[in-house]
C-alpha cells in the first residue's frame, strides 16, 4: 500500500508567496550589499599593494571577508536580529519604540541612542546613491578611456532622475526590482566560479585562521584595512529596517539561496584572479569579464546601483515617518503612492534634501574611490548602536540572564568596536562626512523633542482643566455663550485641559455648539493599533465627549477616516455640519528660556517648515479653522 501526499491549493500559495517576497526582498533588502564587490575589495587591497601583493595577504583578505559576512550578516542580522522585532516591524526606532515599555531607568540613554542610530542611517542614506552610482558608472572607464571625464555628469544625471521619480512611487517598477537584482547576483557568482577553477587555492580562505593570520601579520596596516573590508557588510541595517516589509522567513531564505552564496563566490573569484593577474588589482571587479561582456555588466551594474539606491531612499522615508510619529521630528507631508502597501510612500521634503546632499558628496569627492573613505563611520556606527539597544533587547524581552547576554553579544560588541575603530582613521580622510550628518541629523531630532517637551511645560500654566471649564460654561446664566448648531471638534495633544482654539473661539465669537469633541491623536509604541484599542470615547456631559483615536507609528493618521468609522460605530454627528478647531501658536524666542537662543531658532524653524495638520491628519479642508495665539519659548 502505497501513501501519497497532496499538494492543496492553500500549500501552493503559500510556497508561492514565500518565492515572490523572497524574491522582492533580494531587490529591496540586499539591493545594498549586493553591490558592495564593485569596490569593496578593491578598496581593502590598497593598504597593502604598495610592495607587491603575497599570496598569503589575498588568502587572509578573502577570508576576512567571508567571515565578517559570516558573523555580522549571517548571524547578527539574519539569524538573531530579524527575530527582534516589534510586531512584525524592525529597525532602530522600532526597537527604540519596542523597548520604551520597560525602559527602567535607562530612557534617556536609550532616547539618545536611537537618535544616533536613526541619525546614523539617514547619513547613509546620503552616501550610498553616491558611492554605488559612481562605482557602476566608473565600469565605462573600462569600455573606453574617453569616458573617464564623463562620470560624474552621467552619475549626476542619474542620481537626479531617481530622486526625480521617487514621486510616482515604488509600485509600478518594484516587480522588476528582484529579478534584476537576483539576475546580477547570478552573474557575480558565476564570474566568481570562472576564476576559482583557475586557483584552487583561494579556497583556502574558509578557514578563519587565514584571516586571523592576516591581521597578526599586518599590524597596524591590518586594522587600516579593516575599514575598507567594512565595506562588504553596508545594508545590514536596512536589512533589519525592512523586515516589516516581507517578512522573516522570506529575507533569510533570499539570503541563504542565493545572496550569501552569490556574494562568497565573486570574492572567491577576485582573489582568485588577483593571486593569477596581480595587475587586476586596480579594478577586480569589472575585470573579471572579458571585454565582450564588460559593457553588458557595466549596464547591469548601473541598474543594481540604482536599485540599491532606491531601497535606501525607501528606507530613509519610513524612518522618518517613524521618527515624525514618536515625536522626534515635526510633521511632514506624506504622500502614499500604493493603495495595497502602505509601505510605498513619499516624502516629498526628505526626498530634497537627500537629492542636496548625495549631489553634494559626488561633486565634492568626484570619484568613488575618493568616496569610500567617507563611507564606513555611518554604518558601523549604526551596527554598535543596535547591538546596544539588542542587549538591552534581549534582557527585557527574551528574559536572558546578564551573563548569557554579555556571553554572546560582547564578543560581536568588541568586534564592532574594532571596525569603528578601523573607520574611525579616515576621518581627516572624508569620514568627517557621516560624522557631521548623524550629529546635525541628531541635533535636529534631539531639539524637536526637547524643545516639544518646553513649550509643553510652558503652556501649562495657563491650562483650564477641562471638567471644572465644561460645569462652568454649560451653567444656566446671561452670560452664557449662544448655542449654535452642529458639532465642534477640538484638536488637542492634552485630553486633561480645554484646548487653547475652544478657549478662543469662546473669547471672541462669544458661542459654544451644540456637540463638542474634544480629541486627541495618541501614537501607541507599536507599529499598528488593534481595531479594539482604535478608539476610547468617553460622555462628559449632554454637550461634551473626548474621544481618542489611536494609531500605530508606521500607520497613516488619517482623522477623517477613523471618524468615518466611529461615526458608523455609534457616535452621532453629521460631518456636513461639522467643523474642525485646530489652534496655531506663534513661537517667539527667549535666551532665558530652557535651551540656547541657536536652538530656539532652530526649533521654531522646524515648526515654522512642518506640515500643515489639517493635511497631515487628512481633515477635510473646507471645514477647517484655525485660531492663534503667541507663545515666548
Amino acid at each position: 500500500m502505497t501513501q501519497e501526499t497532496c499538494e492543496t491549493p492553500e500549500t501552493k500559495k503559500s510556497v508561492h508567496g514565500l518565492f515572490g517576497l523572497a524574491l522582492g526582498s533580494v531587490g529591496v533588502v540586499y539591493g545594498d550589499i549586493g553591490t558592495s564587490p564593485l569596490y569593496a575589495f578593491r578598496e581593502a587591497l590598497k593598504p597593502i599593494a604598495d610592495g607587491g601583493i603575497m599570496r598569503e595577504e589575498v588568502i587572509g583578505l578573502i577570508s576576512l571577508i567571508i567571515w565578517t559576512l559570516t558573523i555580522i550578516v549571517t548571524l547578527k542580522y539574519v539569524l538573531f536580529l530579524l527575530r527582534a522585532d516589534n510586531e512584525g516591524e524592525g529597525g532602530t526606532l522600532s526597537l527604540l519604540a519596542l523597548l520604551s515599555k520597560n525602559v527602567g531607568g535607562h530612557g534617556a540613554v536609550l532616547m539618545i541612542l536611537g537618535l544616533v542610530g536613526a541619525a546614523l542611517f539617514l547619513g547613509d542614506s546620503m552616501i550610498t546613491p553616491a558611492l554605488s552610482v559612481l562605482s557602476a558608472v566608473e565600469g565605462l572607464k573600462l569600455v573606453t578611456p574617453q569616458f573617464d571625464g564623463y562620470i560624474v555628469p552621467i552619475s549626476v544625471v542619474i542620481l537626479i532622475a531617481l530622486f526625480a521619480v521617487q514621486s510616482r512611487g515604488t509600485g509600478a517598477v518594484a516587480k522588476f526590482f528582484g529579478p534584476i537584482t537576483a539576475i546580477w547576483f547570478v552573474v557575480m557568482a558565476l564570474g566568481g566560479i570562472v576564476h576559482i577553477s583557475e586557483d584552487f587555492g583561494i579556497l583556502a580562505a574558509f578557514n578563519p585562521w587565514h584571516a586571523v593570520q592576516f591581521l597578526m601579520r599586518e599590524g597596524f596596516l591590518g586594522i587600516v584595512v579593516l575599514g575598507a573590508v567594512f565595506l562588504t557588510v553596508t545594508g545590514a541595517e536596512a536589512l533589519y529596517a525592512d523586515l516589516g516589509h516581507f517578512g522573516r522567513k522570506p529575507i533569510q531564505w533570499a539570503w541563504f539561496v542565493l545572496v550569501f552564496p552569490a556574494l562568497v563566490l565573486n570574492y572567491l573569484g577576485q582573489g582568485a584572479m588577483v593571486l593569477n593577474h596581480p595587475e587586476a588589482a586596480s579594478d577586480p571587479f569589472f575585470l573579471m569579464f572579458p571585454e565582450w561582456a564588460l559593457l553588458p555588466v557595466v549596464i547591469l551594474a548601473t541598474f543594481a546601483t540604482i536599485i540599491a539606491s532606491q531601497a535606501v531612499i525607501t528606507g530613509a522615508f519610513s524612518l522618518v515617518r517613524q521618527a515624525i510619529h514618536l515625536g522626534f521630528l515635526p510633521r511632514m507631508q506624506i504622500l502614499f503612492t500604493s493603495e495595497k502597501h502602505t509601505g510605498q510612500i513619499y516624502l516629498p521634503s526628505v526626498n530634497t534634501l537627500l537629492l542636496l546632499g548625495v549631489l553634494a558628496l559626488v561633486m565634492l569627492f568626484q570619484s568613488s574611490e575618493a568616496l569610500a573613505t567617507a563611507y564606513g563611520i555611518s554604518v558601523t556606527g549604526a551596527m554598535v548602536v543596535t547591538t546596544i539597544m539588542a542587549f538591552r533587547f534581549v534582557r527585557t524581552r527574551w528574559k536572558w540572564s546578564a551573563t548569557t547576554a554579555l556571553v554572546l553579544l560582547l564578543p560581536l560588541f568588541a568586534l564592532e568596536l574594532v571596525f569603528l575603530g578601523a573607520n574611525m582613521l579616515k576621518v581627516h580622510d572624508g569620514g568627517y562626512v557621516p560624522v557631521l550628518f548623524a550629529g546635525g541629523f541628531t541635533i535636529v531630532m534631539w531639539t524637536w523633542r526637547r524643545g516639544t517637551a518646553i513649550l509643553f511645560a510652558k503652556t501649562r500654566h495657563a491650562d483650564v482643566p477641562l471638567l471644572p471649564f465644561i460645569t462652568s460654561v454649560e451653567k444656566k446664566s446671561d452670560h452664557a455663550p449662544a448655542a449654535v448648531v452642529g458639532t465642534a471638534i477640538f484638536l488637542t495633544s492634552d485630553p486633561e485641559t480645554a484646548p487653547a482654539a475652544l478657549l478662543h473661539n469662546l473669547k471672541h465669537n462669544h458661542v459654544l455648539h451644540e456637540r463638542n469633541i474634544i480629541l486627541t491623536i495618541k501614537t501607541v509604541n507599536r507599529p499598528r493599533a488593534t481595531a479594539e484599542e482604535r478608539f476610547v470615547v468617553e460622555t462628559l456631559s449632554e454637550r461634551f465627549s473626548r474621544v481618542e483615536i489611536r494609531f500605530g507609528f508606521m500607520e497613516t493618521q488619517n482623522v477623517s477616516k477613523a471618524l468615518a468609522n466611529l461615526r458608523r460605530g455609534g457616535l452621532k454627528f453629521d460631518i456636513m455640519s461639522t467643523s474642525f478647531y485646530l489652534g496655531r501658536r506663534k513661537l517667539v524666542p527667549d535666551a532665558k528660556s530652557g535651551m540656547p537662543y541657536w536652538q530656539d531658532r532652530l526649533y521654531i524653524s522646524l515648526a515654522n517648515a512642518a506640515a500643515d495638520p489639517s493635511d497631515y491628519f487628512r481633515l477635510p479642508a473646507n471645514r477647517v479653522v484655525e485660531l492663534g495665539s503667541h507663545v515666548i519659548i
